[in-house]
C-alpha cells in the first residue's frame, strides 16, 4: 500500500473560498514530488492538511495506513512525530545553538520534563549530529542560529526535520527567501538527503525549472 494516500481532499474556508478542489493522489516511500503552482493555488493548504494544521472539509489523508485527517490533540501530536516540515521562513530559535535547534526535531520522542530542562540523551544527540552532517553543517553545530547565513539556516531546518526520522518530509517553498544560487544548493541538498534516507518528500515550489532538476 502507498505511504501517502490523499483522497478527494477539498478545503473550503468559512467565507466560501475554495482552497483545494477535490485532490486525489498516492505516493510511495522514496518518491520526491514537486507540487507546482502559482501563489494562492492551494499548495500550502495541501501540506497543511497532510500535517494536520488545516482541517479538511471533505476527503482524507492516510499516512502509512493511518488516517491523519481530522485527528485531534494527543493523537495528532503522535502522528506529527513522523511528519517532517521545512518552512519557508526557517522557524529557528535564533538565540540557541544550531545543534539545539536540530535537537528540537527530537522533542516528540523525549520525556516532556527532560525536554523542558533541555536534556537530550546520547542517542538523540547522535541523530542530531548525523543530521547536521548530512547537510554539511557539522562545523556550525555550536554557532548560534542568528550567526548563520540564510542558506545555512534553511539547511539547519532540513536537518531538524530529518532528525525526526520522519515517514514523510514536507517543504513549503523552502527556497523562496533565498537568491537563485543558494536556491539551487538548498534544493539539491534537500533532494539528496531525501534520496539517501528514502523518505517520501513533497516540495511546494513555483519555479518549474528548479523543480524539474530535483523531482
Amino acid at each position: 500500500s502507498p505511504m501517502l494516500d490523499v483522497r478527494d481532499l477539498r478545503v473550503v474556508y468559512p467565507n466560501g473560498n475554495e482552497a483545494l478542489k477535490s485532490i486525489s493522489f498516492t505516493a510511495n516511500a522514496g518518491d520526491i514530488i514537486a507540487v507546482i503552482g502559482r501563489s494562492g493555488a492551494g499548495k500550502s493548504t495541501l501540506l497543511r492538511c497532510i500535517n494536520g494544521l488545516q482541517e479538511a472539509t471533505v476527503g482524507s489523508v492516510t499516512l502509512d495506513g493511518e488516517v491523519v485527517t481530522n485527528l485531534r490533540g494527543e493523537q495528532l501530536r503522535k502522528a506529527r512525530r513522523y511528519i517532517g516540515f521545512v518552512w519557508q521562513e526557517y522557524n529557528l530559535v535564533e538565540r540557541l545553538p544550531t545543534i539545539t535547534n536540530v535537537l528540537t526535531g527530537r522533542l516528540a520522542y523525549v520525556n516532556p520534563l527532560a525536554a523542558f530542562i533541555g536534556y537530550f540523551g546520547k542517542y538523540d544527540r547522535e541523530i542530531a549530529l548525523k543530521s547536521l552532517e548530512r547537510v554539511n553543517l557539522l562545523n556550525r553545530a555550536k554557532f548560534r542560529a542568528d550567526r548563520l547565513s540564510g542558506g545555512e539556516k534553511q539547511r539547519v531546518a532540513i536537518a531538524r526535520a530529518i532528525a525526526q526520522e520522519p515517514k514523510i518530509l514536507l517543504a513549503d517553498e523552502p527556497v523562496a527567501s533565498l537568491d537563485p544560487e543558494l536556491s539551487v544548493q538548498v534544493m539539491s541538498d534537500l533532494a539528496r538527503v531525501a534520496r539517501e534516507l528514502g523518505v517520501l518528500t513533497l516540495i511546494n515550489i513555483h519555479d518549474v525549472e528548479l523543480a524539474k532538476q530535483y523531482s
